[in-house]
C-alpha cells in the first residue's frame, strides 16, 4: 500500500466514519479516489486534512467529511443520474462518478472547469459530462435527477432545481439566511410534495447565478 493509500484511509476512518457515515459505497469510494490529484500542487501535502483548501479563483474543495455527508445523504445508488451545481476541482464529480450511472456537472469558472475535465479524462472517469455556465438552473433536458448536490450557498433551494428531481429524489444543498448556512437534504416524494431535513451548519461560497444571489 502507498503512502497516498494509506492516507485516504486515514482520512477516511479517522474523518469519516469516525463522525457517523457509515455507508460503504461511500466509504469505498473515497478510499479510490485520488483526492491529492484535485488540488494544487502547493496544496498536495495537505490534501487529506480535516479542512477545505482552496483551488485558486476565490474557490475551495470542501473538507472530505462534508463532501462525505453531501454524497450519502444523497443516497447515489448504482444506475443513478446526478446532478452537481459547482464542480470546483472535480473531486466530488469524481467521487460520484463510482456510486452513479451518469453524473452531470455545471461549473461557472471556465479555468476551473477546463482543470476539471482534464483531471476526469487523466483518471479515466467517462460517464461523467460537464458543462460550463450557470448552474443554478440546473440541467433541464437531462433532468429527471436521482440526486442533486449544490456545492454552494443560495438563499433558498431554487423550486426549478427541485423540478429536476425524480420523484424519490434528493437534493443537498446549503441554504444561507444572512446570519447561518444550513446544509439541508430535500425529498421528492412520491405525491409530489417536498420533505426538507436539517443536517449540519456549514459554510460554502455563494452560489452565484440567476437563481441564486445574482437572482435573488
Amino acid at each position: 500500500m502507498d503512502e497516498w493509500t494509506q492516507r485516504r484511509a486515514r482520512m477516511v476512518e479517522e474523518q469519516i466514519e469516525a463522525r457517523g457515515i457509515h455507508d460503504p459505497d461511500v466509504l469505498a469510494a473515497m478510499r479510490r479516489v485520488p483526492r491529492e490529484d484535485f488540488v494544487p500542487e502547493a496544496m498536495r501535502a495537505w490534501a487529506c486534512d480535516d479542512s477545505p483548501l482552496s483551488i485558486g479563483d476565490g474557490q475551495t474543495i470542501s473538507q472530505p467529511y462534508i463532501v462525505a455527508l453531501m454524497i450519502a445523504a444523497a443516497a447515489i445508488r448504482p444506475g443513478g443520474r446526478v446532478l452537481e451545481v459547482g464542480t470546483g476541482s472535480g473531486y466530488a464529480a469524481a467521487v460520484m462518478a463510482e456510486l452513479a450511472a451518469h453524473v452531470y456537472t455545471i461549473e461557472r469558472i471556465e479555468a476551473l472547469a477546463a482543470q476539471a475535465a482534464g483531471r476526469f479524462a487523466r483518471l479515466g472517469c467517462t460517464n461523467i459530462e460537464l458543462r460550463t455556465g450557470d448552474g443554478s438552473g440546473g440541467w433541464p433536458e437531462a433532468a429527471p435527477f436521482d440526486a442533486i448536490l449544490v456545492a454552494a450557498s443560495g438563499p433558498c433551494v431554487p423550486e426549478v432545481l427541485r423540478a429536476q428531481l425524480a420523484p424519490g429524489g434528493r437534493l443537498v444543498m446549503p441554504v444561507d439566511d444572512g446570519w447561518l448556512q444550513r446544509l439541508v437534504c430535500v425529498t421528492r416524494e412520491a405525491a409530489g410534495s417536498y420533505r426538507e431535513d436539517f443536517l449540519c451548519d456549514v459554510r460554502f461560497v455563494p452560489l452565484i447565478g440567476a437563481h441564486g444571489w445574482e437572482g435573488a
